[in-house]
């Protein structure tokens, strides 16, 4: 009941932004099956004049069908940019599948001794295909378009993750942020919306069992109608912004800024966070979300707005480890503080650099660092039986070039084996799995562990007071209390949250600091 409660109340609060999702979902959904039908069912009726090519054809759907979505969009996207039309397309290709070979199993249905009555009759080909073979193929033939819309709309809660918009909004904030009642928020209705297409198309299909004409054409005007809520006019204002799930749902992240600068005519979009900054590369959004010692600031020549009013916390890199490892291998203590202190705000952002934006490995990044500090030895020979340490790591640069350095140096100075578990996502994710052993340690923020983990009372932040010590105080505090986990010393760079902008843009437009875009945007 709680549960239910809450979820109430989380759909009145955000009653307009659910609202517009669902209508972005419903076009998405409508615009990608319209073009299914358009190109799917002509394509099914060529194939059954030429059953050789049937097989190739399905199979090509078929490999189409078994791509993993993320990865369709992630190879659609350097074509298509970010936006509706990856989106589209993605849902289209996986719609074909079932309306061609639909179409294809309808009309080889009929009978044969059907056809041959009608071609006896004097009907021509057009005539027994339009007056016989669809109409008694037609039942078939809808199930497959009931088929793909269904998928469709689930395929769609993905648009999200492409700044397409749709439900996948909410359902991948309430991912990021581990919060359940965010997730049903987005589902639920992404479930209705599923049985309402499928509902309504099965009423068409009823309605076409008697007048074939009648539903073709409902059907050419109904989808192209629905299609078009997409291209409703969305909050829009001088700039566009795009910003990661958790960026959007963290109280440290968008409320924050929101609460502290307004900020209320920034409209924003929803991107997976490996594409917040290509999105502002290419000058698809304007101000997007990042961390201050990430490499692609200096390599796509970003400004980072200054936080004037100091909204964001220290976020002081620091592994967070299991006590329990600590206690039965406390050779690990020593081994593990030789990063304490030792990487600075400007090494990190080069790090950074080299693997984002010169792609190099993170592990070579990570070796040639401590090479260079003198920290690197050769791994030491595997010894049967060891103890295995498990480090996680969450998904972007800066964690995976934190793991291998650890890794490395556990290797060389231990007996111990390493096994590295990168890319685990958010922080939730990671925090979990840490609680839960599936991880020994990982690296973490402490501003993270404050507002995201922890989550204070303002009136303990304010005590707080943004000092970096007294932060990390209270985080290593009240892990040991509540969690019973340890945090070690910092590792010396503070990798904040922060608001980008294009340099030549911010430049232009006279905006530097968080205050001065909350102005620009209120003139």
């Amino acid at each position: 009941m709680k549960t239910l409660s809450e979820l109430l109340t989380f759909w009145q609060t955000q009653a307009g932004k659910l609202g517009e999702q669902t209508l972005q979902h419903i076009g998405l959904t409508a615009a990608a099956l319209l073009l299914a039908v358009v190109l799917g069912v002509p394509l099914g009726l060529w194939l059954t004049r030429r059953p050789r090519w049937a097989p190739v054809v399905l199979g090509l759907a078929g490999i189409l069908q078994t791509v993993p979505s993320i990865a369709l969009l992630g190879f659609l996207i350097p074509w298509l940019g970010i936006g509706p039309k990856p989106a589209i397309l993605a849902l289209l290709l996986y719609s074909l599948l079932p309306i061609i070979r639909n179409t294809v199993t309808g009309i080889q249905g009929v009978s044969p001794a059907v056809v041959e009555a009608a071609r006896g009759l004097g009907f021509t080909d057009w005539q027994v295909l339009g007056r016989v073979e669809l109409p008694l193929a037609l039942p078939v033939l809808f199930a497959g378009i009931r088929t793909a819309a269904v998928i469709g709309v689930g395929v769609a809660t993905l648009a999200a993750y492409v700044a397409a918009g749709g439900l996948g909004e909410f359902i991948f904030g309430g991912i990021a942020l581990n919060n359940p009642v965010m997730i049903m928020a987005g589902a639920l209705p992404a479930a209705a919306l599923a049985l309402a297409f499928d509902a309504a198309l099965a009423g068409l299909q009823r309605l076409g069992s008697r007048r074939l004409v009648s539903v073709g054409k409902v059907l050419l005007v109904l989808l192209p109608l629905l299609g078009g809520l997409y291209l409703l006019p969305w909050a829009s204002g001088k700039l566009q912004a795009g910003f990661s799930p958790e960026f959007v749902g963290r109280a440290d992240g968008l409320p924050g800024l929101r609460h502290a600068y307004g900020l209320r005519r920034l409209p924003s979009l929803v991107l997976a966070p490996a594409l917040v900054y290509e999105a502002a590369r290419n000058a698809d959004v304007d101000v997007i979300d990042g961390y201050s010692t990430d490499g692609r600031i200096r390599a796509y020549g970003l400004q980072v707005l200054r936080d004037d009013k100091r909204v964001f916390p220290p976020y002081y890199a620091a592994p967070v480890v299991r006590p329990a490892l600590l206690q039965a291998h406390p050779e690990l203590r020593p081994v593990l503080a030789q990063l304490t202190g030792l990487l600075t705000d400007s090494a990190m952002t080069e790090l950074n650099y080299r693997v984002d934006y010169l792609h190099q490995e993170p592990r070579a990044v990570a070796e040639a660092f401590l090479r260079q500090r003198g920290l690197w030895r050769a791994p030491r020979p595997a010894v049967p039986e060891a103890a295995v340490v498990r480090l996680g790591s969450k998904i972007f640069a800066e964690q995976y070039i934190l793991v291998e350095m650890y890794a490395a140096l556990i290797r060389g100075a231990t007996d111990l084996g390493v096994e590295t578990k990168t890319g685990l996502g958010g922080t939730t994710i990671c925090f979990e799995a840490l609680r839960s052993g599936a991880i020994d340690m990982y690296p973490e923020y402490t501003g993270t562990g404050l507002q995201v983990l922890l989550q204070p009372s303002p009136a303990t932040l304010d005590s707080l007071n943004g000092q970096p010590a007294a932060v990390f105080d209270y985080v290593q505090q009240e892990f040991r209390r509540r969690y019973k986990l340890e945090w070690l010393p910092p590792l010396g760079f503070n990798n904040t949250y922060a608001l980008l902008m294009r340099q030549r843009q911010a430049r232009e437009l006279g905006i530097g600091s968080l205050s001065e875009l909350d102005r620009y945007l209120s003139r």
